[in-house]
């Protein structure tokens, strides 16, 4: 990979002609997405630091990384001679950028940011920091299309209509909903951003992003009319057709901004800052009324699954099970015949074995297959030269998943390939009794995920250990794998779970220099019971793979754990032997499931 720093003397030359001190990069687009389009990877551009969550700030003469603790270990090695420092954020010892740029800067000084890949939440409160500490901020210094030499264009991609028999619901019904949703809140309309919501909305999907299928585009809901802001390239007739029976008025791309500017006097417009960039919420007339939300109406209706959704989600879960255990079929039989095996063999059979699957569209995410230390590394992903080979002994992690267009998966599982420690396996059944702590409660009404992460976590803690990620994040349906607005880590996270809500159980446990352990399935909340002290929800496991028995220390199950874990495989066992073969049903899927 080329060395980045030349890339922030670029930047630098720059930031001299526009009296700029300090440059703010994100990992953003103007859609405030997670995954961007190769267009918008200009902090990668910049440091060569390729994570999905991070943020660059770039002075005259110094510049630092600011990430999570799943890069830890890939910006380090990523950074290497850059010229960037590393900040760990979530360490108590790690300012945030925000607090380091104002102790680097003198008073009066300029920080340049690109307002349009900035959250209007996140400019605000830059604004709200640095103002009164004499700062300013220029929130159009955005000299990337300059110096950025062949910078990639906007994808063309054409979009296409997920039927309704994958959605279970019309556009002109989601629409409706979104109307109900501006009442409830005194909004006569609303502005949305983002692309997966936008996707839901419109029963609309596209191949724009990497692993997430959706299409570059922004759309406003009124009582008045509904718009999508769309290139025409990439509507085909199929989906102007649809979008016109449901009542959508098309219009182009970047005609956004112009229409936020006319929106009229007295407008009350419903918002969540955090979702829309600072260009277009700072076009909206003075003269308008903004209503802000912290949680959107549309990611609050996107994330509880009609029947129809959550029936194509068991399918879907029931084709990656079977591409999973023919996976570690031919896995096994590569062990016994020891041939050579790398990481990215694993995630090439992954993809061959997913693609044979009725309905296949594609990853959700970049499979991270790593074996011994490389396991630690949380998001790793293995390149030519990272490549290790397999070796008859210790774990390999392998988290991966896929895009139907009746679901999404995304499923976790740490293998031993041969002789392992004694403290894998602690670690290892550590991490199962977590993970199945989490996958039986019981909880009431109006849980948030904070109240169960600690579920998940105890017997980590008990014996001295944590791991510094969420332990489960929501899931779209043929969309998104990582959703909101529901989630279960540590932070507080007002959203309570609710039936319908797919999500995520993964605990896990890093040894740096030695391997990673996670077990993750998907679960979906679902109601329990009703009692004189009000409804009670539970977890229903979705996802359908075998558990490696073969690092659990039985001594450290109770009854009760022992009981899930044959009553999992049982059900394992029964929903997919009938899609595979009777050499493959006993070979593999009988030892496996323990039964």
């Amino acid at each position: 990979m080329e060395i980045a720093y030349p890339n922030i003397q670029a930047l630098r030359k720059s930031m001299l002609a526009a009296n700029v001190q300090a440059c703010i990069i994100p990992s953003t687009d103007s859609h405030i997405s997670e995954y961007t389009p190769d267009r918008w990877k200009t902090r990668e551009w910049v440091s060569g630091f390729t994570g999905s969550a991070g943020t660059v700030v770039v002075t005259h003469s110094k510049a630092g990384l600011w990430t999570d603790s799943r890069y830890f270990l890939q910006a380090e090695a990523q950074l290497k001679n850059s010229g960037i420092d590393l900040f760990k954020t979530g360490l108590p010892e790690t300012p945030d950028f925000s607090a380091w740029i104002a102790s680097e800067l003198s008073d009066g000084a300029c920080i340049g940011i690109e307002g349009e890949v900035f959250a209007a939440s996140e400019t605000l409160s830059l604004l709200d920091f640095f103002t009164p500490k004499g700062l300013k901020i220029n929130t159009d210094f955005a000299p990337y299309d300059s110096i950025w030499h062949n910078r990639p264009s906007l994808p063309a991609h054409p979009a296409f209509i997920l039927p309704e028999h994958f959605s279970g619901t019309s556009c002109r019904k989601k629409i409706g909903e979104m109307q109900e949703a501006l009442k409830k809140n005194n909004a006569d309309m609303t502005i949305l951003a983002s692309l997966d919501a936008i996707a839901w909305l419109f029963n609309i999907r596209g191949n724009d992003v990497d692993y997430n299928p959706v299409c570059l585009s922004y759309a406003v809901v009124s009582e008045k009319e509904t718009v999508l802001f769309i290139r025409p390239e990439k509507t085909t007739q199929e989906v102007i057709d649809y979008l016109n029976r449901e009542g959508v008025v098309l219009a182009e791309y970047e005609k956004i901004k112009d229409y936020i500017r006319q929106i009229p006097v007295g407008t009350k417009i419903l918002l969540s800052p955090s979702k829309i960039n600072y260009c277009l919420y700072s076009a909206i007339p003075k003269t308008c009324k903004i209503v802000e939300v912290a949680v959107h109406p549309v990611e609050s209706l996107k994330s509880i699954k009609n029947e129809i959704e959550i029936a194509g989600i068991r399918k879907a879960m029931q084709k990656d099970g079977v591409a999973m255990v023919r996976f570690l079929i031919w896995l096994e039989k590569a062990f016994n015949n020891k041939e050579k095996i790398t990481e990215t063999d694993i995630s090439a059979k992954l993809r061959e074995f997913r693609s044979q699957q009725e309905f296949y569209a594609g990853e959700s995410f970049e499979t991270i297959a790593g074996y011994g230390p490389h396991g630690a590394i949380v998001h790793y992903a293995a390149t030519a030269e990272s490549d290790a080979e397999i070796l008859p002994e210790g774990v390999l992690l392998v988290d991966s998943g896929a895009q139907y267009f009746d679901g999404t998966t995304d499923i976790t599982r740490t293998i031993s390939t041969g002789a392992v420690t004694d403290d894998m396996k602690r670690d290892y059944t550590l991490v199962l009794k977590g993970h199945i702590a989490l996958a039986s409660a019981r909880f009431p009404k109006g849980t948030v995920g904070m109240q169960l992460d600690t579920l998940a976590r105890q017997f980590l803690w008990q014996n001295g250990a944590n791991y510094l990620h969420g332990t489960g994040h929501g899931v779209g349906h043929f969309l998104n794998v990582h959703e909101g607005p529901q989630s279960i880590r540590m932070n507080h996270n007002p959203v309570a779970l609710e039936p319908g809500m797919l999500i995520s159980n993964e605990p896990g446990l890093y040894r740096t220099g030695q391997y990673g352990i996670r077990i993750e399935n998907l679960i979906l909340v679902i109601p329990f019971q009703t009692t004189e002290s009000g409804d009670f929800y539970a977890f229903e496991t979705l996802t359908l793979c075998p558990i490696d028995t073969k690092l659990i220390d039985k001594a450290l199950l109770s009854a009760e754990e022992k009981e899930w874990l044959n009553d999992y495989h049982r059900k394992v066992y029964e929903q997919l032997s009938p899609f595979l073969s009777e050499d493959e049903q006993k070979s593999y899927l009988c030892v496996a499931c323990d039964l």
